[in-house]
């Protein structure tokens, strides 16, 4: 029998330069190692002959890659992967980034992290990556089925304590209003880089079980933040594992009200970009199961208008009415609560306003012009002037109701406030929103008042 033809090994060049920055000598990086194993109940026996076999391109078995890992990002001070120390062969693929609802803590914050330097490093799977809805639902399933993390406490690390929690959230709640008021293509690299350079080194940090799952809370909050701008960049498949990551940081945050948010507000309006009704309804249903009973009367209206979207675009009006009307009662119990201080930050913006926008949308897919008008008449109304991007679409929808009515020298008016609104921002969606308004005009391409608004349009994309 011929013998198996000898594959060469390629040196480990990523784990040369790791234990360079990190001032390791051979010897050093195998004694950290065995002293993480052996916190880990692994008895490992390694050697500075071991890491010169590493170096040379050996892939050491079982646990003991990510072992390296974790030694190497103690004395890094930051998360360190396998895919980084060259060690993945094969577990970690680029492709499959961001896309997976880790089991465990640890394996969270090396997804979240390597999302994140890949995203900086502008990889080019993430950008071109197209997204699958089915890449969303199954996330929601181990949410809804997995049990609440026993701990997330490290003991690695600078010390992480509530000031840098805090930091976290009031950086969030900055780029938030920067976001709302003149689009993600200003923000986004701000806090991806924020994200990569700050917030890695505070989750690769040692902080106790309550700071911690605080510490979680506020990142995954930041981190949807930057999902919703990769959508308001032309980005879904990127959006996709933002979103996917925020999931599982609520989970560690052991918040499974906001994971409920994220599947509701997210996902299953990534879903509606994509066209995929019943995703969205399955989307806010599970959000409305693995919440039930943590969540606040304001909270189950966006989930219940979520679905209501759904049913809307699947053109079941009955459904979509149904669902509605469940989502304008909690808005009543929530408005008229005397303890509405109970309501999370997360939450406090989904007033009425944000409401009547979700059932704008509702009434626009099942055709309903009359009823489409009215309520995008109530968001604006409610709308403060710094929503500028919300409150363009919101003009939109409303031409698009007009239009529904035949009402062409109306809806026309009304496009160009939205044009004139929408072209102070850089936003995909406001983009979106505008080329879905010129193709409902398209019957109508004779009208004097549609070919000025057609130019208008043009311009702005220009």
């Amino acid at each position: 029998m011929a013998a198996r033809p000898l594959v060469a090994r390629q040196p480990n060049e990523r784990l040369q330069a790791l234990i360079q920055e990190a001032g390791c000598s051979n010897a050093g990086l195998a004694r950290r190692v065995n002293m993480v194993g052996a916190e880990r109940g692994v008895d490992l026996r390694y050697d500075k002959t071991s890491v010169a076999r590493w170096l040379r391109g050996q892939q050491p078995r079982g646990r003991a890659p990510g072992i390296i890992a974790e030694a190497l990002g103690r004395k890094l001070s930051r998360t360190v992967t396998i895919d980084e120390i060259g060690m993945a062969d094969g577990k970690n693929l680029a492709s499959g980034v961001g896309l997976q609802f880790s089991p465990t803590v640890l394996g969270a914050i090396e997804q979240v992290c390597e999302l994140w330097r890949s995203d900086v490093g502008r990889r080019d799977f993430l950008s071109g990556s197209t997204v699958a809805a089915s890449a969303l639902v199954e996330p929601s399933r181990d949410w809804l089925i997995t049990g609440a993390d026993a701990q997330v406490a490290r003991a690695a690390g600078a010390r992480v304590g509530p000031s840098d929690v805090q930091a976290v959230r009031a950086t969030t709640a900055a780029l938030t209003e920067l976001d709302h008021q003149f689009g993600s293509g200003h923000v986004r690299p701000i806090v991806v880089h924020y994200l990569n350079s700050v917030v890695s080194g505070l989750l690769a940090g040692s902080y106790r079980d309550g700071v911690g799952r605080e510490l979680f809370a506020a990142v995954a909050r930041l981190t949807e933040l930057a999902g919703y701008m990769a959508v308001d960049t032309g980005q879904p498949g990127l959006a996709q594992r933002y979103y996917i990551q925020a999931l599982r940081l609520a989970q560690a945050a052991g918040d499974r009200g906001y994971g409920g948010y994220v599947l509701a507000a997210s996902m299953s309006h990534l879903a509606a970009e994509l066209g995929t009704p019943r995703e969205i309804a399955q989307l806010a249903r599970a959000a409305q199961e693995g919440a039930r009973g943590r969540v606040t009367p304001r909270a189950e209206s966006m989930f219940y208008a979520a679905e209501a979207r759904g049913h809307a675009l699947m053109g079941d009006a009955r459904a979509a009415d149904e669902v509605a009307g469940r989502a304008l009662a909690a808005m009543d119990r929530a408005e008229s609560a005397t303890d509405a201080g109970d309501d999370p930050e997360w939450i406090a913006h989904f007033d009425g306003a944000y409401l009547a926008d979700e059932l704008a949308h509702c009434h626009r897919d099942l055709g309903q012009g009359a009823a489409g008008a009215s309520r995008a008449e109530e968001a604006l109304a409610g709308l403060p002037e710094t929503k500028t991007r919300r409150r363009g679409i919101g003009l939109v929808l409303l031409a698009t109701a007009q239009l529904q009515q035949r009402e062409v020298e109306q809806a026309c008016r009304t496009g160009t406030r939205a044009v004139e609104l929408l072209g102070t921002v850089r936003s995909g969606r406001g983009a979106d929103y505008l080329d879905d308004l010129r193709g409902r005009l398209e019957p109508f391409a004779e009208e004097p008042v549609v070919r000025e608004l057609g130019a208008r349009m043009d311009i702005r994309a220009a």
